[in-house]
């Protein structure tokens, strides 16, 4: 896997970080330094940390499906995509106005919105990625554009929640779709 995949895969999985930025950013009055802050320490880190979770846990058994594992990386990548583009258009969403930036929640966001990201780590396990190079740039990228969204949101609102879903999931069942017809063709 080239940089530039990396890059564009970090994007990808940094959309849900970066939609619930935004409603964050949306939920606070005042917009602090300390906001802007957490939310990209605590997105991140777990959008860095799932994937180095899921590519050991792809490694432990790359062997075993080494034959199919394109297959497994377009299905993860596809589903994971394909669940993010299915959210963008879902017709009762709102933004949630909790001001809450407190350890247990922004804990349980940041494992909310990480969870693809495992499955993402599976994936790069079975791509061959570096994944050191891979962790460091998807939690720079999800900090960067955490911390923006807590800006936008506050600045802007919920306007964009959707939109940013719907490109992370496409980049993602690109990239998917890419390693399948690397290895089918």
């Amino acid at each position: 896997m080239h940089f530039a995949e990396i890059i564009i895969l970090a994007v990808g999985v940094a959309m849900d970080a970066f939609a619930v930025s935004v409603c964050k950013g949306l939920s606070v009055n005042r917009l602090r330094p300390g906001y802007i802050f957490s939310a990209a320490l605590w997105f991140g880190g777990f959008q860095a940390l799932m994937p180095l979770i899921g590519y050991y846990l792809g490694v432990s058994f790359a062997d075993a499906v080494a034959s199919i594992d394109h297959w497994i990386a377009f299905v993860l990548l596809g589903f994971i995509g394909g669940k993010m583009i299915m959210e963008a258009f879902h017709k009762n969403e709102e933004c949630e106005y909790d001001p809450d930036f407190s350890f247990r929640t922004m804990f349980m966001l940041a494992v909310a919105t990480s969870i693809d990201a495992l499955a993402v780590g599976v994936s790069l396990a079975f791509a061959g990625a570096d994944i050191w190079s891979a962790i460091l740039v998807i939690g720079l990228i999800t900090g960067c554009f955490s911390a923006l969204g807590v800006w936008l949101g506050n600045v802007f609102g919920c306007r964009y929640k959707s939109k940013a879903e719907f490109c992370g999931g496409l980049i993602l069942f690109a990239i998917g779709l890419k390693i399948l017809l690397e290895h089918t063709m």
